[in-house]
């Protein structure tokens, strides 16, 4: 009996193992069956105490795999030794993703009180995953539909019309009739349903080839110089406490761009592109006055190019920095409005609850302390072109994008700093959840970074040349575009996915309710 639970036990790992090797950087092998042994194990247990830590241990195991780079952030971030990084990963991966427990509690509650039972079972534990999966407010949010565009696989193209989260929330209810399946692997009915289910993702896949080849031809094109400097993090942390390296680090992107700009000379080059922050100082009317300010707006002038660079502003209202960015033309002049960043990264720019409790602020005085924009309410504008502005970390929510595009966005332009974060994993996953959003709005995405992967995504999803990691480089790219884009599907019916699988979990439900009361009635 114990080695019996001693096996059961590790269905659980092995669905970790098949979610976390699916993610990105792998190619999302498993994505489609990754949940099945867990749910087998679920569905032996009789107590939901063992059910909770089945989806913990599974998420717990996924989570190592997926984001095992929150070890190097933390030694590299917070300056903690590597034995008490390693300990921050375990209990980040503990608690990252508890939408696999949560989801399991709630389909034993169900099971439990007899509202379902068979092929009903298993598709409430699939509703029940994907929703939770979708609900759950998450530091770092898994999501199965990227790995589908990280691996070039063209079922990725459905996110025009169902988002990334809806085909992440698909990639799950997949696995559905392939759980079904295993259970009847013996039977005629596994097999025919198998085939289905195969037949079913090659016609999804050509779908996406066809919603490709249907995409409108852009009518418009730019030229942008996208510049990384590769700036230290030692480097970049002084400046931001106002200790210095502002002459090095402005040095470094003016080098870089000379360099970009000299081998691109018989090239037209309608703006340059700096990331997150390039520029040092404060930027806003009231400094643009000061020396570094003057030295950036003359060196503009003098090469005759628009600037937008990541910069810092000082919010009048509050008097906290905010990370910012902002335009400057090509003679010389800062352009508003200028965007500040809204979605700011918990305990790295703010201190969550730090406004109710400032005590917080006395334990962690190494976070920083960033005011926030006002969200995506205006466009920057730079001659005939109308930018979506975005700053790193607020690329992974698809809301704030769509409202960019909502306000007629003719692209979007991304500026993030990776450079704490190792170049394993998380600079590619931070890339293709950036460039997703391209495929969902249809406008084009340019990304520019201080370290890499800097890079251009076009409407049609077509990822173009990548910038190498850690070095000093610049690039250029002609982006074709629309100037009067239309909205996607997605666009218009956002939340349509989700709508549709907490109507079918609820008819699940009410149809037990209903089956349950007649029994007893009987």
């Amino acid at each position: 009996m114990r080695q019996f639970l001693t096996n059961l036990w590790l269905l659980p790992v092995l669905s970790g193992i098949f979610i976390g090797t699916s993610y990105i950087p792998f190619p999302p092998w498993a994505s489609m069956f990754g949940f099945i042994p867990l749910w087998i194990f679920w569905e032996q247990q009789t107590r939901l105490k063992n059910v909770i830590l089945g989806g913990v241990l599974c998420s717990f195991v996924f989570s190592l795999i997926g984001f095992n780079w929150v070890t190097y952030l933390l030694h590299e971030f917070a300056q903690v030794p590597w034995v008490a990084a390693v300990l921050g990963m375990i209990l980040f991966a503990l608690f990252a993703h508890l939408f696999v427990s949560v989801a399991g509690a709630l389909w034993f509650i169900g099971r439990s009180l007899k509202l379902y039972t068979g092929w009903q079972s298993i598709l409430v534990m699939g509703l029940f995953t994907a929703l939770c999966l979708w609900a759950m407010p998450m530091l770092f949010k898994w999501n199965f539909g990227y790995s589908w565009y990280g691996a070039q696989i063209p079922v990725y193209q459905l996110a025009e019309y169902i988002g990334f989260s809806g085909l992440s929330m698909l990639t799950v209810l997949a696995n559905v009739p392939l759980y079904f399946a295993w259970q009847k692997r013996q039977d005629k009915q596994g097999r025919v349903v198998l085939t289905r289910v195969v037949i079913t993702f090659l016609a999804l896949n050509a779908f996406g080839l066809s919603a490709k080849a249907w995409l409108p031809m852009p009518d418009a094109t730019f030229n942008t110089l996208l510049v990384q400097a590769n700036i230290g993090n030692a480097e970049k942390v002084a400046a931001e406490v106002g200790r210095g390296f502002y002459e090095q680090i402005i040095d470094q992107y003016q080098t870089a761009t000379d360099q970009g700009l000299a081998k691109y000379a018989h090239n037209k080059i309608d703006f340059i592109l700096w990331s997150e922050t390039a520029f040092p100082a404060l930027l806003n009317p009231e400094y643009q006055g000061s020396y570094y300010a003057q030295q950036l707006i003359k060196y503009i002038k003098q090469r005759e190019v628009a600037l937008i660079t990541g910069a810092y502003a000082k919010d009048p209202d509050n008097g906290l920095i905010t990370n910012s960015l902002f335009i400057i033309d090509k003679k010389g002049k800062v352009q508003s409005p200028y965007y500040s960043k809204t979605i700011l990264l918990a305990f790295g720019e703010y201190i969550p609850g730090e406004e109710k409790f400032p005590v917080f602020r006395e334990w962690l005085p190494m976070v920083g302390h960033f005011g926030r924009g006002q969200g995506p309410t205006q466009l920057l504008a730079l001659e005939e072109y109308k930018i979506g502005p975005q700053i790193c970390y607020e690329s992974l929510y698809p809301d704030f994008s769509k409202s960019l595009a909502d306000l007629g966005a003719q692209f979007i332009v991304n500026v993030t700093n990776d450079s704490w974060y190792g170049t394993w994993q998380e600079p590619y996953q931070h890339m293709y959840m950036t460039l997703g959003r391209a495929v969902e709005i249809r406008r084009p995405l340019v990304r520019v970074t201080n370290t890499g992967i800097s890079t251009v995504v076009l409407a049609s999803g077509e990822v173009l040349e990548q910038s190498p990691m850690h070095q000093a480089w610049a690039g250029l790219y002609s982006v074709p575009y629309l100037i009067q884009p239309k909205a996607t599907f997605y666009q218009r019916y956002f939340a349509l996915m989700p709508g549709l699988l907490i109507g079918l979990s609820l008819l699940l439900l009410l149809n037990g309710y209903r089956l349950r009361a007649k029994k007893i009635a009987m």
